[in-house]
């Protein structure tokens, strides 16, 4: 999430001298003038600007600082150590080398955050030479949020990629940094019907973690997670709306892999309900709250009851926009291709099970729990702030190319329950993540 600040003060900007933006982006960019926008991209890009002017300096903005300086994570991001102690050199060698592809990009991510100069170099290479598309695609997600027009040109790099997920990926963050809004290929799309979900969306998460490291409030760390490490600690989550129920609740499905002794993936599954705005025709903006009963593993690792469990009600939030696309239709209503937004929540890590370990060993699957500070015996360990941003779009994933809109296995009934064989009906009604105690059928 921090990423996203880097480069963005005006002293910064300054300092670096970016330079004009027609001596950064290729020749044949095609600019897009302010006065080409519509008026909501420009309001979004005008509010942008001043929210990120905001966070960074008072005398940059005007009006009540309640609106505008009351960002904890951003408070936060400015006191906190850094819970990863590599050296830019072990970032820089890993990140191209580590034969693990989720420690490639959160060495790439964990670069990226600590606002280097060469940066963008970096993860430019990466998404050259890795050999895991989804590390390629995640570092052209860091290119975007370093931002400006160095990010702009060498996103533009990549949008004739022979992948053609990275040159969609590439195309849509460009768009984005110029425009506001995503841009799409003319791929079709195909929807499966008989599934339980209208649309299974694969989501990239990037978080930052921060951590009370005592009791005074004065000592924080920070842990800044890439999507893929992210999806080894808490689950790989897909978003999973269904179109009549879609501007109300949603089902995000995660599956950690590894965690299980019997190789069978762990299945928490959250049901989100909220509002969503319809005043355009081509997107929804929502705002969902879920709130869940979960097992809360005293010793900070799922399925690990070894120092005690607790039943809890695990409480999260997130925010955002999703885009409609009209050529891919779904029970006579177009589908979403693409969803962005943010998220927050609290956790708990223990701090005696991550000190002084690499952190190939803190990144490994259910090593911290979600947690809640309303519950009487457990609310007094929660230490974690968890804040990030969130991006998923419709892809070809059999590389037949077509746009899979409901092909991705998820186990979940339309209420979040466990359906491992996905039929459609819960395999114990109520249970909504796997118990630790006993085994699925």
């Amino acid at each position: 999430m921090a990423i996203d600040l880097c480069n963005k003060s005006p002293a910064t900007v300054a300092e670096n001298n970016p330079g004009a933006w027609e001596d950064t982006v290729p020749a044949e960019t095609e600019p897009i003038l302010l006065d080409d926008l519509n008026v909501d991209q420009r309001d979004a890009l005008n509010f942008a600007y001043r929210t990120t002017l905001s966070s960074v300096d008072p005398r940059f903005v005007a009006g009540d600082p309640a609106a505008w300086s009351s960002d904890f994570g951003y408070a936060l991001n400015n006191v906190a150590i850094r819970l990863d102690n590599r050296t830019n050199e072990e970032l820089r060698e890993q990140a191209l080398a580590h034969p693990d592809p989720a420690m490639r990009e959160q060495a790439l991510f964990e670069y990226a955050d600590r606002d280097l100069p060469d940066a963008i170099e970096l993860l430019e290479q990466a998404v050259l030479h890795d050999r895991d598309r989804e590390v390629r695609w995640d570092a052209l997600w860091a290119i975007e949020k370093l931002g400006g027009p160095h990010a702009v040109s060498t996103l533009h790099k990549f949008v004739r990629d022979t992948d053609p997920e990275i040159a969609e990926w590439s195309g849509l963050f460009k768009s984005e940094l110029q425009t506001g809004d995503p841009a799409f290929d003319g791929r079709s799309g195909l929807f499966t019907p008989g599934r339980t979900f209208d649309e299974t969306i694969y989501l990239l998460i990037h978080c930052d973690l921060y951590v009370r490291l005592d009791d005074s409030n004065q000592h924080w760390g920070k842990l800044s997670l890439a999507p893929q490490g992210l999806a080894r600690l808490f689950g790989q989550a897909h978003a999973c709306p269904n179109v009549a129920t879609r501007e109300r609740q949603l089902v995000i499905a995660k599956t950690i892999d590894g965690l299980h002794a019997d190789g069978s993936p762990h299945c928490d599954n959250y049901l989100f309900r909220g509002f969503t705005d319809r005043t355009r025709r081509d997107r929804g903006n929502f705002f969902f709250e879920s709130l869940v009963p979960r097992t809360f593993f005293k010793s900070g690792h799922a399925d690990d009851p070894s120092e005690g469990t607790r039943q809890a009600q695990i409480g999260f939030a997130r925010y955002g926009t999703w885009h409609l696309e009209p050529k891919f239709q779904v029970h006579d209503e177009p589908a979403i291709r693409y969803v962005r937004g943010r998220f927050q929540g609290w956790g708990y890590v223990n701090l005696a099970r991550i000190a002084g370990q690499p952190m190939q060993n803190i990144l490994t699957p259910g090593n911290g729990v979600l947690s809640t500070l309303h519950d009487s015996e457990i609310g007094h360990m929660t230490n974690a702030f968890i804040l990030g941003t969130f991006k998923g779009k419709l892809n070809d994933w059999d590389n037949d190319g077509v746009i899979d809109l409901n092909s991705r296995d998820v186990y979940s009934t339309v209420d979040g329950e466990i359906d491992m064989n996905q039929d459609g009906v819960a395999d114990r009604p109520g249970l909504t993540c796997c118990d630790h105690t006993t085994l699925l059928p």
